[in-house]
């Protein structure tokens, strides 16, 4: 919210790193590239700005004179320069790093795009958006070759790939984690429902471990809920912040660690 973007130690003392300092409004979203050198920020200044991690420099800045809600570099490694941006103006807009022009729009949602997701060694990716609809496009294809929506579905404004890359889990705005199927056919998992938790209005991030025995999500009231994945039963639920538990992300190496960022302005790691 204050337009600053910092990198923190998970080790040692913890410190903050360094922070990055260029939007002129409030930061919406954060993402690296392959190896780390480089990552991408989405403001509310509707710039998504491109900066070096170690020296601290903006290195390009993009604008489609619209708010960018995510933004992400293609991963596979010979397309690092290539970015995409889902905005609120319901287009997901792809520049070339390199030139600086945009060399392709996605625009068939009807609502601004909250998330974008590759999923099938990249050769895809799935969006969600306002709209309440899933899509999922094609690289480089500006028509969508699926597109999920239903009467009963909700919008998804955070979604998170599976460690084995199989499922995706979407945050709901109907107080559900559902799960859709994230190769062929990109069906949805009816036996897979997580609820109990309440987060009707925000966005809060899902995780899974990375051995995929549990889910878990934050709330509205800023407890921290944990899920057995095969059984979809609740294992655990704690007050984790004093606001909203917006973020909640699962150490990749040592497995029994999650981080918690909170509206109190606090992020947390637990054990």
């Amino acid at each position: 919210m204050d337009a600053k973007i910092k990198i923190w130690e998970v080790y040692n003392e913890r410190r903050c790193v360094r922070t990055y300092l260029g939007h002129k409004q409030a930061v919406r979203d954060v993402s690296f590239d392959n190896d780390g050198a480089r990552f991408l920020s989405a403001g509310y200044d509707r710039y998504v700005k491109l900066w070096d991690t170690e020296t601290g420099a903006c290195i390009s800045k993009f604008t489609s004179r619209k708010i960018p809600y995510c933004a992400k570099f293609n991963p596979e490694a010979d397309k690092q320069h290539l970015i995409v941006a889902g905005t609120s103006d319901k287009k997901i807009v792809c520049w070339d790093t390199n030139s600086g022009e945009i060399v392709q729009e996605y625009d068939r949602h009807l609502g601004a795009v909250n998330t974008i997701t590759f999923v099938d060694d990249n050769r895809r990716f799935v969006s969600t958006s306002d709209d309440k609809s899933l899509r999922v496009w094609e690289w480089d294809v500006p028509v969508d070759m699926k597109y999920i929506a239903d009467p009963t579905m909700h919008s998804m404004p955070a979604v998170t790939l599976s460690p084995n890359t199989k499922w995706l889990a979407c945050q709901s705005m109907n107080n559900q984690v559902m799960i859709f199927s994230a190769r062929e056919r990109f069906k949805w998992n009816r036996k897979k429902i997580f609820k109990g938790h309440m987060v009707a209005g925000y966005a809060c991030a899902v995780d899974f471990s990375p051995d995929m025995s549990y889910l878990i999500s934050g709330d509205a009231d800023g407890k921290l809920y944990v899920w057995d994945w095969k059984t979809t039963k609740l294992f655990n639920k704690f007050k984790a912040h004093d606001g909203v538990c917006i973020g909640a992300l699962w150490h990749p190496h040592e497995t029994s660690k999650v981080a918690t960022a909170g509206w109190d302005g606090l992020i947390k790691y637990w054990d």
